[in-house]
C-alpha cells in the first residue's frame, strides 16, 4: 500500500500563497488530520488559513522568518510540543534575485537569499528529522530545488549558487537515510523551470522548458512525494540539458545553451514579484 496523507501532520513553508497554498490545499483535500502554515507574511497567511478552514481543514499557522534560525527553533518546539513531528515537511519557501553577480547588496540580496534558500532548509529539516526517524512510521522531506540547480545562466549567481547547494544537500540526505537503513523517511528533491506564480514575472522559458504552470509543479511533487521519487525534473527537458552539459566542452555547451536554446538569455527581461515575500 503507497503512502497516504490521510491522518498525518503536514508541514509547509512559504504557505501564503503560491504554489506553498496548492500545497497545503492539496493536504486538506487527502485528509490530513493537521495543517501547519509557515511565512513570513502575516496578513495572506491569515486568508490562506481562513480558506482552507473553511475548506475542512485543521490548520496551524505561525509567521514564521525562515532566514531566522531562533524562529525556526522556537516555532518548531512549539509544533513538536502540540502535534508532534510533520509526517510530511515540505520546504518551498524560496527568493530569487536576478541581477548581475556584482550588483548584488552582500546583506538584502546575497545572505538573504543563501539563507531562505539553502540553510532554511536545512535549519527546519534538521529541527525535525531526529523525530521523524525516531517515530519509525513512513514520512516524506520535500525540497524545491530548481533547474538553475544544474545549470549555470546569467544574471541569477547567487540563485542558481543556492540551488546548487541545496540540491546537493538534499539529495545526500536522501542518501543517508538510505544507507543507514532510514527508509521510512524518503526524500524528494523537485527541480523545476521557471514557474509561473509571479516570483520569476519577465523571465523567458527557454526552447523546450516552457514556463511551467503551479498546479502542475504541485501535482507532480505531490505525487513524486508520495511515491518516494528521489528527484523530478520539470519538465523532462532539463535533464537533457544537465546530460549535454556534462558531456559537451565548455564552450560547445556555452554555445549551444545561449545561441539555440536560449537559456543563457532567459533571465533578460526578469522583473519578480517586487517585494521580498518568500514562496513559490
Amino acid at each position: 500500500m503507497g503512502f497516504s496523507v490521510k491522518g498525518k501532520t503536514v508541514l509547509v513553508t512559504g504557505a501564503a500563497m503560491g504554489m506553498g497554498r496548492l500545497f497545503a490545499e492539496k493536504a486538506v483535500k487527502e485528509g490530513a488530520s493537521q495543517i501547519i502554515l509557515w511565512d513570513i507574511n502575516g496578513a495572506e497567511l491569515e486568508k490562506t488559513a481562513a480558506a482552507l478552514t473553511a475548506a475542512g481543514g485543521k490548520v496551524h499557522a505561525q509567521v514564521v522568518d525562515v532566514a531566522n534560525l531562533e524562529q525556526i527553533e522556537k516555532s518548531a518546539a512549539e509544533v513538536k510540543e502540540k502535534f508532534g513531528a510533520p509526517h510530511v515537511l515540505i520546504n518551498n519557501a524560496g527568493v530569487v534575485r536576478g541581477k548581475l553577480f556584482w550588483e548584488h547588496d552582500n546583506l538584502r540580496d546575497t545572505k538573504f537569499t543563501i539563507d531562505i534558500n539553502v540553510l532554511a532548509p536545512m535549519y527546519i529539516t534538521r529541527a525535525f528529522i531526529n523525530e521523524m526517524i525516531e517515530r519509525d512510521e513512513d514520512s516524506r522531506l520535500v525540497t524545491l530545488a530548481s533547474a538553475a540547480g544544474t545549470v549555470a545562466n546569467p544574471k541569477m549567481s547567487v540563485y542558481a549558487g543556492s540551488k546548487w547547494g541545496v540540491l546537493g544537500w538534499s539529495d545526500s540526505v536522501r542518501l543517508e537515510l538510505e544507507l543507514e537503513g532510514h527508509k521510512h523517511v524518503k526524500m524528494t528533491t523537485v527541480c523545476p523551470s521557471y514557474i509561473n506564480t509571479g516570483m520569476f514575472e519577465g523571465a523567458k522559458g527557454p526552447l523546450m522548458a516552457p514556463i511551467l504552470q503551479p498546479q502542475e509543479v504541485v501535482d507532480k511533487s505531490w505525487a513524486g512525494m508520495k511515491s518516494g521519487v528521489p528527484l523530478i525534473f520539470l519538465p523532462k527537458t532539463v535533464l537533457l540539458s544537465k546530460g549535454l552539459k556534462g558531456v559537451l566542452p565548455t564552450r560547445a555547451w556555452d554555445f549551444l545553451a545561449g545561441r539555440v536554446l536560449g537559456v543563457y538569455h532567459s533571465m533578460e527581461e526578469f522583473e519578480g514579484r517586487g517585494n521580498d515575500l518568500s514562496g513559490k
